[in-house]
């Protein structure tokens, strides 16, 4: 008997501490734990984007993407594969983590031969090739660029979550918050809610077929509505690899204008 209360006190006692750590920990403590969850320190990366009108009209186009970190700061470069009216498209992002620096940004359209940098506010309003992500969803973000709250501990498709609403310091942002359920066993956000400066959904993104990859936690999926304009984007993720052989100098406009790698 006294082994078996000895073990109920051990397993309440967990239990209470486990809460007691769940309460301590901060909005901005959680949102910055899913930052550092590792992810390797190079990348590569097919992706197929398929682009949904409120009709159910599809387009499907398909990417290829490297990417490196160096230091706190990481640097992507992907190419349009398919179809053919976008093909050799490039897009290249150098994602700073100095708070204050805006991220750069440059767009490749070989039909113009032209290069088109991007930052500042178009970065924060404009979509990215008309899918339903903004040019600055597709870079990481500071995560002091927002005020964050903790909400609550919430189950989600059967996963403990923690949930998060993080308000934007920044009036070029296309919203004032986002509201975010975050993993608990693997630190990925498997739900966000993006909300408008009028405080109405605006747009949803869920995230799902999570698995780890090389020991690393991956979601294979993300599909982004837009309520408002009922758009949606579904971004599938295949055949990843990480911690691969890239060479940082392929990250550069130069590279990005002489075509797909």
């Amino acid at each position: 008997m006294k082994r078996i209360e000895v073990s109920v006190i051990v397993l309440l006692l967990g239990m209470f501490f486990s809460g007691i750590n769940a309460q301590m920990l901060s909005g901005r403590d959680i949102i910055q734990k899913a930052k550092d969850r590792p992810d390797g320190d190079t990348r590569y990366m097919e992706m197929t984007m398929e682009l949904i009108n409120k009709r159910g009209r599809k387009r499907e186009r398909k990417v290829r993407s490297f990417s490196i970190d160096i230091g706190k700061d990481k640097k992507t470069i992907m190419f349009f594969l398919y179809p053919g009216d976008v093909k050799d498209t490039g897009f290249l992002t150098w994602d700073y983590d100095e708070l204050g620096k805006d991220d750069d940004k440059w767009l490749y359209l070989p039909a113009m031969k032209k290069t088109r940098r991007i930052s500042g506010a178009s970065a924060k309003k404009e979509y990215f090739m008309g899918t339903d992500f903004t040019f600055d969803d597709m870079g990481n973000r500071n995560i002091d660029e927002d005020d964050h709250v903790f909400l609550r501990e919430e189950t989600l498709a059967g996963n403990k979550c923690w949930v998060v609403e993080s308000n934007s310091k920044d009036s070029r942002d296309i919203y004032s918050k986002k509201i975010t359920w975050i993993r608990q066993d693997c630190l990925i956000a498997t739900k966000i809610e993006y909300y408008d400066k009028l405080g109405k959904l605006n747009r949803e993104l869920e995230v799902s077929d999570i698995e780890k990859v090389q020991g690393f936690w991956l979601a294979h999926k993300m599909h982004m509505r837009n309520v408002q304009t009922e758009h949606q984007t579904i971004l599938s993720f295949v055949n990843p690899k990480f911690d691969v052989d890239v060479d940082e100098n392929i990250f550069t406009v130069t590279k990005l204008e002489q075509g797909i790698l």
